[in-house]
């Protein structure tokens, strides 16, 4: 036990007895799954999702994922029910509830008071025998051989057996309601994901300064624009017309070429044909560009016209990776 290798093969262990009990749940998927999913999908109402001790916090988990892949849901405790939160459940919502054994008094006392109202009630169990099997209108089997603990006893295994029940009904309802990247991307507006989701290179480059030049503008005119609008790079235009890019990169090869550079312009060292993008593209499909070509800029276009120029630290500040 003192040892790396011990601690690792501790954990080596685990991940094969957990992902035994996990494929173990395949052959026991029944109509009783199918039967829960078509509950759920021509349900008017939401899904309440119940439990105690452990199972209960395996139930907020089933309850997020449902909320963030388009399936209405709440999270009730089973001790709080029989307590007066009973209210929790509304006429046309469909219950949920997780336990191994499906026999701690909670449930035994929840189960009627939920089937008086009229709700259906899927049963979430280990024991097929239990009260809740017998009496949920749907039991979905989460039966496991043993715990990872080694005492059997701490739920680990079984725990997890219930937690990939609740994904695979929630990935179920998705595929089956057409649940696609833009709904998804409405219930996580925040933070990295959302942003990958749904944040447009438009909503970047209008925070950057313009930098551009014209194409006989000097070395020193073109190092001072490069420098002030802080992006490593300016386009080169010929009026309204962009016709190259000079990056900070082309600088410094210009200084290990040239002895003399009074004389040279920004045309004579810029990249013709820089590589471009429009402002409604995802900055995610912009950073992919940008890894793609080994570059830390591309410039703004649409029919034309210039925009800006996106930087890869945008896209990294912003969160996209």
């Amino acid at each position: 036990m003192d040892t790396d290798s011990s601690i690792l093969e501790i954990a080596k262990q685990t991940f094969e007895n957990e992902s035994e009990a996990i494929r173990a749940l395949i052959p026991r998927l029944d109509q009783h799954f199918e039967g829960a999913v078509k509950c759920i999908l021509e349900s008017k109402g939401r899904v309440v999702v119940s439990g105690i001790g452990k199972s209960a916090v395996i139930a907020t988990k089933i309850v997020a994922t449902f909320n963030s892949t388009g399936t209405p849901a709440i999270f009730m405790h089973a001790a709080d029910a029989i307590h007066g939160d009973l209210g929790t459940v509304q006429r046309n919502d469909v219950v949920i509830c997780l336990s191994k054994s499906g026999n701690t008094e909670e449930i035994k006392m929840l189960i009627p008071l939920i089937k008086r109202g009229n709700n259906k009630l899927i049963g979430i169990t280990g024991n097929m025998e239990s009260p809740l099997a017998k009496q949920a209108d749907f039991v979905l089997n989460t039966f496991v051989e043993k715990e990872a603990c080694p005492n059997n006893l701490a739920p680990t295994t079984s725990t997890t057996a219930q937690l990939v029940m609740g994904d695979a009904l929630a990935i179920a309802l998705l595929q089956l309601k057409g649940f696609s990247s833009e709904d998804f991307a409405k219930f996580h507006p925040g933070g990295a994901l959302g942003k990958r989701l749904y944040l447009r290179v438009a909503d970047i480059v209008g925070n950057n300064l313009k930098p551009e030049i014209a194409a006989d503008a000097s070395v020193k005119e073109v190092i001072v624009e490069i420098s002030e609008k802080m992006l490593g790079a300016t386009a080169v235009m010929d009026g309204d017309m962009v016709i190259g890019v000079v990056t900070d990169g082309d600088i410094r090869r210009m200084l290990s070429k040239y002895e003399n550079i009074n004389t040279i312009m920004a045309k004579d060292i810029m990249t013709s044909n820089p590589k471009t993008i429009a402002p409604d593209v995802l900055a995610v499909k912009a950073l992919e560009v940008l890894r793609k070509h080994g570059i830390s800029q591309l410039l703004v276009m649409e029919d034309g016209i210039y925009h800006g120029v996106v930087h890869l630290h945008n896209l990294l500040n912003e969160g996209i990776s």
